[in-house]
């Protein structure tokens, strides 16, 4: 089969509109991703005062959506690979739309850690849906810097989540319910502007629907493709533990586990951590957090800047440098300034989200085979679910059990081995067809 309309096309103005406004309405999806995600870390101070929750609940609460993001990237992910992209693209916003407006209502801990964990099986099944679309639809020039336009929107989230916080908090003791609320907003937004997307293409062939195939391609390119039944040698999911693809799949899932740690570890309890330094002022704790953010965001724009001109793999060496520099000038500073602290969080966030935050998007798409695309894409955020539970679930209970240093000295070598992974196996994907890197 071939798609080099996508890189040639007759009527090159309509593509790249249409190219457009898929990556747009799919960062839609990644925008509430990080909105969503962010969101309880903003909350939390106020949840934390209305109803006394202990650390251990805390926790609980924290990592709900990241539990239920790890089964609904691996389910939802896989049945992508099956039943198509478009129908699922629609479905899981269903999810994001109802359990964030239940999450609002909740009306006791048990509630909110029940509805933020179904909230999060329609933002797990996401990751791997939109990212993949994207990369089907997108021509190799500007398939590296489309995926990571999803990521840096996930940072873009976080921001408009704290943005959020500083003007609901005047709103009183239940201004949490009204912030987790807004995510519901935004979801039926997204949803409507999703409807009329098509299916992709490429995942038409691998299913043998050659002639819907070529009525997409032509109302897209302008130009009549014929598409021969798929050259790609067909290929299920357990392929990803193969001699050819083990590497590929350890990669992968390596650099996204150990981002996911140190990320969700350190930015889910960002404002929890300052607001010990702030005299209990929950607007300041707001404004230093998102400055946290802003870097963070700054970090993922010059990564996307990036990708298809430095390349991917000087990109994610770098970025797993610089957040293990940051984390262990951290770990050895014995009593930080609020200053120093919002800083250091800044630049190891920057340096994370410049490569690790936003390659995650665009390393599952390009390195497994059409017929097993979103379901790797779906276990690979699945695996770097694990970390972020890991992160979420540790951090409490470390600063709690041996204090921020100690902390801070587990996610400096979570880093660190993330650098380690990156050197040792990350590929240069750059300027590469997608048909010919999965040969």
């Amino acid at each position: 089969m071939s798609f080099e309309s996508f890189d040639a096309p007759v009527d090159a103005k309509k593509l790249k509109q249409f190219q457009r406004k898929v990556s747009f309405v799919s960062a839609g999806g990644t925008f509430l991703d990080g909105f969503d995600l962010t969101i309880i870390a903003v909350a939390m101070p106020l949840i934390l005062k209305q109803w006394h929750v202990s650390a251990g609940e805390q926790s609980v609460i924290v990592a709900a959506a990241i539990i239920g993001s790890l089964i609904g990237a691996s389910w939802l992910g896989n049945l992508t690979d099956t039943f198509g992209r478009k129908a699922m693209y629609i479905i899981d916003l269903v999810a994001f739309v109802l359990f964030a407006a239940l999450s609002a209502f909740s009306q006791n801990v048990v509630e909110l850690i029940l509805f933020r964990f179904l909230l999060g099986v329609g933002i797990g099944a996401d990751y791997p849906i939109s990212a993949t679309l994207v990369s089907e639809f997108s021509s190799t020039k500007t398939r590296g810097k489309s995926g990571t336009f999803l990521g840096m929107m996930w940072f873009v989230g976080a921001v408009v989540a704290y943005i959020t916080g500083i003007v609901l908090l005047q709103l009183g003791d239940n201004a949490w319910r009204y912030m987790i609320l807004v995510g519901a907003i935004f979801a039926i937004i997204i949803f409507i502007f999703r409807l009329g997307l098509p299916e992709s293409p490429r995942w038409l062939v691998s299913k043998g629907r050659e002639k819907e195939a070529e009525a997409i391609m032509l109302s897209l390119t302008g130009r009549k493709t014929v598409l021969t039944a798929q050259t790609e040698k067909k290929v299920r999911l357990r392929m990803l533990f193969s001699h050819q693809l083990l590497k590929r799949t350890f990669f992968v899932c390596g650099f996204w586990f150990c981002y996911a740690i140190a990320y969700y570890g350190i930015s889910m309890y960002t404002p929890t951590l300052l607001s010990a330094f702030t005299e209990g002022s929950l607007n300041q704790t707001y404004v230093a957090s998102a400055i946290v953010s802003v870097l963070g965001l700054i970090g993922a724009l010059i990564g996307t800047q990036l990708v298809d001109i430095w390349g991917r793999r000087p990109l994610i060496i770098t970025s797993f440098a610089g957040l293990t520099l940051g984390l262990l000038i951290l770990a050895i500073m014995p009593h930080p300034t609020v200053a120093f602290l919002v800083i250091l969080f800044s630049a190891a966030v920057l340096f994370a989200n410049m490569g690790g935050g936003i390659l995650n998007f665009v390393y599952p798409t390009e390195l497994f085979p059409t017929s097993i695309r979103a379901g790797a894409a779906g276990f690979a955020t699945s695996i770097s679910r694990i970390g972020s539970i890991l992160g979420t679930l540790v951090f409490p209970n470390f600063v709690a059990w041996w204090g921020n240093s100690a902390a801070l000295w587990f996610f400096t070598a979570i880093g660190l081995c993330g650098l380690l992974i990156s050197v040792s196996l990350a590929l240069e994907t750059k300027g590469a067809r997608l048909e010919d890197l999965n040969q």
